[in-house]
């Protein structure tokens, strides 16, 4: 038994060992998102993200519900949130003075059209209105806010 949890460790590991499936992680620690929706916020085709879902899957990072005909993925333990941060935490402190930009680039933000979170690195569209930064899905969005707050 004593093997096995390292070779399950180590499985883990490799498996987390992908940018992109990091970034589903972050993008996943606010809640359940669609595969249409997290293809659109991560830049990937849905084939791409399929497979990087079905590794995160297989290991039981994320788990899937059904509504309807969309399938929904959230992480499968609110453990992987808590790792996910102290490794960032190590990683913030070796950037140094760089850490505040960085860590504001993985925050998860609300596009304030749509609602579907972005983060700033994999938003579509920015739009900085005196000191308020405002995050959009699509451009879509970004029109449809600027056509508003006219």
């Amino acid at each position: 038994m004593y093997k096995q949890v390292f070779k399950l460790h180590a499985q883990l590991l490799r498996a987390l060992a992908n940018p992109k499936r990091l970034e589903i992680m972050q993008l996943l620690r606010s809640g359940s998102l669609r595969v249409g929706d997290m293809s659109r916020m991560l830049g990937l085709e849905q084939a791409n993200l399929s497979q990087h879902l079905m590794v995160l899957r297989q290991l039981r990072v994320v788990a899937t519900e059904r509504k309807g005909k969309e399938i929904y993925y959230r992480l499968a333990h609110k453990n992987f949130i808590k790792a996910a941060d102290m490794m960032r935490q190590i990683l913030f402190e070796r950037l140094g003075g760089k850490a505040t930009q960085a860590e504001r680039m993985v925050s998860v933000v609300t596009d304030p059209v749509c609602g579907m979170h972005v983060t700033p690195a994999s938003a579509a569209a920015s739009l900085t209105q005196g000191s308020k930064t405002y995050y959009f899905c699509g451009t879509g969005c970004k029109k449809d806010f600027s056509n508003l707050n006219k």
